[in-house]
């Protein structure tokens, strides 16, 4: 039987297959008990007239009978070719598999599965070819998994070709056996996984040795990568068909090389990289070693043609590759100072910024006056020396040196115009990585100095927080939070986060944090403040869009929540912005029903404020979206995950902060991510002392006697002059220029505060009275003796308020 006729047009079918084959089962007896309909087509007999009856019987004549009857004696399952007879009368080749089956009565039938025998062989045949020309193919083929982009499988012409190196010596051989795939392998793999798409690379690598009649040649490897699937459609894994051969073709080597070099020179902003990326490339198709030396400006990311210009040439190792993996006689630690003496071709390329090829030799003049680095060249063997200078927009940079001594053949002029293409294209890609490490450090320091460097610390509150930039590379995005003083002892949290990315974002954010701590210095309520800023930002918005590089503010969120530690409240506003959390010692973790106010920006919507009572050591945490939305973008999810973070508010505040980063947040979040977390102490009411005060200016004084009476209970005599001072002037302003109802509330906190609550609007102002004025000065007092003063407003009226500073505690 040909090959032809064997493989036929198409793949054959399992002759064997279940659906398609015929199956009978005879019971004990011998007799049949179940025939298929693959069975009828076979052999002709319908189900009706054979079910019951003796296999001899109805298929009578050819070698069956005595087939059966020895498979009854030796009860073993059996295959084998047998010739049966047709319904029709004439003998059809059956291949025939029997299996006995075990009865509980103890009893033994059979299960008999036949195809025709002349389809069986050539199935069998089609199956010998096909697994012939996958083994024994002089083409290298292999699987590589879909999860992973490991091998899977592959035949040994695949093993050997890309075994024939060791792993990692020119980036892309590695042994089929041990599982691992070369990056550059898994790079083509994925791209043909994602795209769907046949992926066909080319590659050229010199062939080193003694032998003088390979001297020059290349090994070619051609490989294709694309997706095999099923009947489904589904991907089961990439296929990998790898072909080589040796040949010459020196320009077409160059070319391919420069096209890889464009592939694999610059794939990051990273010097470091960039500079080893080089060297990859060049070790060992091009050299036996390389490395690549830089200027200190360059590595300090300053301009490096400073340094030139004032005859500063040190040099500090950035990168360099070996053929060997150990080789300390010219390794110089990555980030060493290298110094070459002046005569040396490196100091030479540095200071005229031209290539210099050389033979290297015990006679070459250079190496006589350094006999140490002549010791190490001369016994490794190196015999030839290139060494190009590292330059971009007209600034030398740095030199890279070549050796060979593997390689028999000295580098020569076509070596030399080659690497100084490959040097030119990295040099770009070195100076992009210095401006890009420039830019960003001067984005990171702008960073923080928009952020606050340290929270402040504050009685009302233990505080932790965490700041995560999508924009990991420039490190910078819109979101913020910030931890306020504020009068009375309360302190606001806020969090915020302004649409976008980059440096536009981070500008905007701190234009919006200096308008919060502003408006928060007013002691505006929180629904109050978040008017004000959403009239911010629309401004901003206006700006942006008739400014002429584009809108750099499209709006914001923000949340703002006022702690007291007297009354044990949080009042909460929010705009477009996640519900704070509140975590309490004794209940579930609560997301309160804060009314959600409109995102900043929209302008002419109203802001509402809710406040919620807050146990002492409970946790209120504050957060951006992509906190929760990290989560598959999940909600639900995120905050399910937000609540187990915070079941134990009783735990350090910094694990918190690194439970949550842990457990909610990805490797690389697809958002900017930035949360503050509090937890709450409260003031204790042998702290804080009120009276009423009637509006009679007699009052003042039994004013002063029970603020000097509750100074002497709390310890601090040595501040109860200034503070009856304080409190006689704000009390007789209250009397004289506001109406009632008048009242006076001491806290004794880090500091005294007086604060004097009456039902006027009316805001006081300060000013300098002159000489002829009767009045005009109480004011201008309490300035100069207390450390801060400052008036709030509320429904009811307002209040006056004066921090007094208590001597540090011994």
């Amino acid at each position: 039987m040909g090959v032809s006729r064997a493989l036929g047009s198409t793949e054959p079918a399992d002759p064997f297959d279940i659906e398609s084959a015929a199956v009978a089962v005879t019971d004990a007896r011998g007799l049949i008990v179940f025939w298929s309909p693959g069975a009828e087509r076979l052999l002709g007999h319908p189900a009706r007239d054979v079910v019951g009856r003796p296999a001899e019987t109805v298929l009578a004549g050819g070698d069956l009978g005595a087939a059966v009857a020895g498979l009854r004696r030796s009860g073993r399952a059996w295959h084998g070719v047998l010739a049966v007879l047709h319904r029709a009368g004439h003998t059809l080749d059956l291949a025939l598999r029997a299996c006995p089956l075990a009865a509980a009565d103890g009893h033994r039938g059979w299960l008999v599965v036949a195809c025709d025998a002349e389809q069986r062989i050539a199935y069998d045949s089609y199956e010998t070819l096909a697994r012939g020309l996958l083994e024994r193919s002089p083409l290298g083929i292999a699987v590589l998994g879909t999860e992973d982009l490991r091998w899977s499988w592959a035949n040994r012409a695949l093993t050997e070709m890309e075994g024939h190196r060791q792993a990692g010596g020119d980036g892309t051989g590695t042994d089929a056996g041990s599982g691992e795939v070369s990056p550059l392998l898994q790079r083509h793999a994925r791209r043909a996984l994602v795209t769907g798409q046949p992926q066909v690379s080319l590659e050229y690598a010199p062939i080193h040795g003694a032998d003088r009649r390979r001297r020059g040649q290349r090994r070619v490897s051609v490989r294709s990568f694309f997706p095999v699937r099923n009947s489904e459609g589904e991907t089961l894994g990439i296929c990998l068909v790898a072909l080589q051969a040796v040949g010459q073709d020196s320009a077409r080597d160059r070319l391919a090389l420069l096209n890889e070099a464009g592939e694999h020179i610059g794939t990051t902003l990273d010097l470091g990289r960039t500079v080893q990326e080089l060297a990859e490339v060049m070790v060992p198709r091009v050299a036996d070693f390389v490395a690549i030396d830089v200027l200190e400006g360059v590595r300090a990311r300053a301009d490096p043609s400073r340094g030139t210009q004032n005859g500063e040439s040190t040099l500090r190792r950035a990168g360099h590759l070996s053929i060997q993996e150990d080789l300390p006689e010219v390794v110089v630690e990555i980030g060493g100072a290298i110094n070459y003496p002046p005569p040396s071709p490196q100091q030479r390329c540095l200071g005229t910024g031209r290539s210099i090829r050389e033979d290297v030799s015990a006679a070459t003049p250079w190496l006589l006056d350094d006999s140490e680095r002549w010791t190490k060249l001369i016994r490794l063997g190196v015999h030839s020396h290139l060494v190009v200078p590292l330059r971009a927009r007209g600034i030398t940079m740095g030199v890279v040196t070549l050796l060979r001594w593997k390689n028999p053949d000295a580098f020569d002029e076509d070596d030399l115009l080659l690497v100084e293409e490959l040097v030119a294209r990295a040099g770009v890609c070195v100076d992009n990585a210095r401006r890009f490490a420039r830019e960003r450090e001067a984005a990171l320091m702008l960073q923080k100095s928009l952020l606050p460097p340290d929270l402040p610390r504050h009685h009302a509150v233990e505080v932790a927080c965490r700041y995560l930039p999508t924009d990991v590379e420039a490190g910078v995005g819109g979101d913020w939070f910030d931890v306020i003083p504020l009068s009375g002892g309360r302190v606001a949290l806020v969090v915020g986060d302004v649409i976008g990315h980059g440096l536009h974002a981070a500008a905007s954010m701190g234009r919006l944090r200096a308008a919060v701590q502003t408006l928060a210095d007013l002691d505006l309520p929180p629904d109050e403040l978040m008017t004000h800023v959403d009239d911010l930002v629309v401004r901003l918005s206006e700006e942006a869009e008739a400014a002429p590089q584009g809108p750099t503010v499209v709006g914001a969120t923000c949340v703002y929540a006022v702690y007291d530690p007297v009354a044990r409240t949080v009042c909460v506003a929010r705009a477009g912005h996640p519900s704070p959390a509140i975590a309490h010692l004794s209940e579930p973790v609560e997301f309160p029903d804060i009314p959600a106010g409109p995102p900043l920006g929209l302008g002419g919507l109203p802001f509402e404020s809710k406040e919620i009572a807050v146990e002492e050591g409970s946790i209120i945490a504050l957060y951006t979206d992509g906190l929760i939305e990290a989560s598959d973008r999940d909600v639900d999810v995120g905050m399910e995950r937000l609540c187990f973070t915070l079941a134990h508010p009783d735990r350090p505040l910094e694990e918190i902060c690194d439970i949550m980063v842990r457990t909610l947040l990805p490797d690389r979040p697809r958002d900017d991510v930035a949360f503050l977390i509090a937890r709450t102490h409260a003031l204790s009411p042998d702290r804080v002392a009120a009276w009423d005060v009637p509006a009679d200016p007699s009052a003042v004084h039994d004013t002063r006697t029970k603020v000097d009476q509750q100074l002497s209970v709390w310890g601090l005599d040595d501040v109860a002059f200034t503070a009856e001072l304080v409190v006689s002037e704000l009390v007789t302003n209250a009397i004289k220029h506001a109406f009632g109802p008048i009242s006076l509330r001491l806290i004794h906190e880090r500091n005294l505060i007086c604060e004097v609550s009456d039902a006027s609007s009316t805001s006081p102002h300060l000013r300098r009275a002159l000489t002829t004025d009767e009045g005009g000065r109480g004011l201008f007092l309490v300035a100069q003796v207390a450390q801060r003063w400052g008036t709030r407003h509320s429904t009811d009226g307002k209040t006056i308020w004066a921090e007094l500073q208590l001597p540090e505690e011994p």
